[in-house]
């Protein structure tokens, strides 16, 4: 069992996009972790595990890694950077003493690096902050430091908070200082970011008593079942030792740890025992949940529960009632979806999932946090429909209020207008702007989170790609009045069949369309988006007839402008209350909740 003064845990936080996977990267390597001959050392985001992480450039779930340096052992939790992801934060931060915070040295501290630092001081963990990327020729590093100073003055809860160590470093190449170095080409391994580890971050206490220790995340595997990983507040955990799993709801369940694993690198290794201020993963609990308290027998207590914040963001999600359902997955029916949305629940703590009928609204942080669901479920075989997102109102003094956002927009000059024009429409209140070093456009606005809607990508076109984005939770304020309707109608597919270029051509001058020629397509499923507010229906099946006359004019080839092809994110963006998005493995098809065209009538009048 190793001596708890050697152990340090610490949590890496910042914004979206600093570095903080990247930085896990070099500690990985330079700790000798890998062997010189292992993929991984030529390998970059190695934490970033999951097929859409690698594919979005992000971290969605929390991962815990131990590397050892000298005689120390360091228990790092790599966390996401996005707001959307922010539950990941929130229940792995608890096992953690300290945090490498950090932060770019072009653009400081962002909305996501105030939220991740407030949650780590409320816990009062200790900070050290690392400036990464100053080999950027637009680094300003002296308005950075000041920015980190007004922003733990803004958020410390005691003093102590407000003396912490600044490193400096590029993590992309595995370098760091102490001091700001006067060439960032010169050579520099992440010696000052070890040594901060280790002498800036206290060892966990030491507590004796009987065992505690809040299960924090869930694993499975086929051969051994789920792993309970958490970090021991209290006492020793041996092999085959008899506990207590206290339940969130108060109820007790009497279990037998059977195996004990430490991390190493990117896999595990068997232990036979371990004590308080470890983070350890067991075995033999297979009722564990999040927020669960593994308890001693002799004297079982359990720990606060797991806070965490309320959802913002819900939708429908429900079998497929589409005409084509049933021929592109393998799963559809509501007790499939029911039992995989059940499954998702013991691992994603930010989601709320409740019965809607013969479906289920699910609710969450943000949009992507549910579109990562959606897409995780359509890879593994789903078939289903969902709704348009929705807000997740609270009741308070007997009133209805919603939640807000604090919404920073990055863009150039040339773009401000067409942005505060856009904000202007959905009631966004400007408080701060400002222009950037690289000459950006900086500005911050509180907005509700149901005009963040759909806003991204409406932003992303009429600047040409170049908008950042950033939100973070603001609160509640009452409920506002409905906001106007920015969206033209749709083209809407008259009938079914499959789509010609002739019908096609014709339907071009009438709008954007979302279909090329050969697509089956079904009454009531949107084809386009229309040049004006109201909805067309349209045929585009109809096939040119032939006749006896010739010519050469006719007989030429029909040149269709490339039609528009959405995402995932696009097309739940896209939705109106009247519309849903079905999705399968193969297809992502657009339509309307009442296919019949009567039935369309009759329900936009009630």
């Amino acid at each position: 069992m190793i001596d708890t003064s050697k152990i340090r845990n610490i949590a890496i936080i910042a914004h979206v996009d600093h570095g903080k996977t990247t930085l896990v990267d070099g500690l990985l390597k330079q700790s000798n972790t890998f062997r010189d001959n292992q993929a991984e050392m030529s390998q970059t985001l190695i934490m970033d595990s999951g097929d859409q992480e690698r594919e979005r450039g992000i971290t969605i779930t929390a991962k815990q890694t131990t590397i050892y340096w000298q005689d120390f052992k360091i228990n790092i939790i790599d966390t996401p950077g996005h707001a959307d992801f922010s539950g990941e934060v929130e229940r792995t931060l608890n096992m953690a003493d300290g945090v490498l915070l950090v932060v770019d040295a072009q653009e400081g501290p962002m909305p996501q690096t105030k939220f991740v630092l407030s949650k780590a001081l409320e816990l009062g963990l200790r900070p050290v902050v690392v400036i990464n990327k100053i080999d950027k020729s637009a680094r300003r590093i002296a308005e950075v430091e000041d920015e980190l100073a007004d922003l733990f003055l803004e958020l410390a809860t005691d003093e102590s908070q407000l003396h912490y160590p600044v490193y400096f470093a590029i993590a992309r190449e595995g370098k760091a200082w102490k001091e700001l170095p006067e060439d960032a080409n010169s050579s520099a391994d992440l010696t000052p970011i070890f040594q901060a580890i280790t002498q800036d971050i206290d060892p966990p206490l030491q507590k004796d008593g009987s065992l505690q220790l809040v299960v924090a995340a869930l694993q499975h595997d086929n051969f051994l079942g789920k792993y309970a990983i958490g970090r021991i507040e209290r006492g020793v955990v041996t092999r085959n030792m008899p506990v207590v799993l206290m339940k969130v709801d108060g109820a007790l369940i009497n279990s037998k740890v059977e195996k004990i694993f430490a991390s190493r690198g990117l896999g595990r290794e068997e232990i036979e025992s371990a004590s308080s201020g470890d983070i350890i993963a067991m075995t033999g609990i297979p009722e564990a949940h999040i927020g669960d308290t593994v308890a001693g027998r002799e004297n079982p207590e359990a720990l606060p529960v797991l806070h965490v914040e309320a959802p913002t963001i819900s939708m429908y999600l429900g079998p497929n009632t589409s005409p084509v359902k049933g021929r592109e997955g393998e799963f559809n029916t509501s007790r499939q979806l029911g039992e995989r949305l059940k499954r998702e629940l013991d691992t994603n703590v930010a989601l709320k999932v409740r019965d809607e009928g013969i479906g289920f609204v699910i609710s969450g942080r943000g949009e992507l946090h549910l579109s990562v669901l959606i897409e995780s479920m359509r890879r593994e075989g789903y078939e289903f429909e969902v709704g348009r997102p929705q807000v997740v109102t609270i009741e308070e003094n007997g009133q209805t209020k919603e939640p807000v956002e604090e919404l920073m927009v990055e863009v150039a000059p040339e773009f401000v207008g067409v942005v505060s024009q856009e904000l202007g429409l959905r009631r966004a209140e400007l408080i701060r702007q400002e222009q950037t070093s690289s000459g950006q456009a900086r500005l911050t606005y509180i907005i509700a989170t149901r005009a963040l809607i759909g806003l991204r990508n409406l932003l992303l076109t009429n600047t040409k790609g170049t908008v950042i984005m950033h939100s973070l939770p603001h609160g509640y304020q009452p409920i506002g009045p409905k906001l106007p309707q920015t969206r033209n109608g749709a083209l809407v597919a008259f009938e079914a069949g499959t789509t010609t270029p002739y019908a096609l051509e014709t339907a071009e001058s009438r709008g954007e369309l979302f279909v090329g020629p050969v697509t089956e397509v079904y009454a009531g499923m949107i084809v386009g988006l229309y040049n004006r507010q109201e909805d067309l229906e349209i045929n585009v099946c109809k096939e040119k007839h032939l006749t006896n006359m010739r010519s050469k004019s006719s007989d030429g080839t029909v040149q269709l402008t490339p039609y528009t092809q959405f995402s995932l994110e696009q097309c739940i963006d896209f939705l109106n209350d009247d519309e849903l998005l079905e999705v399968t493995p193969k297809s992502l098809r657009l339509r309307k909740r009442y296919l019949d065209s009567s039935e369309r009538k009759r329900n936009s009048k009630s």
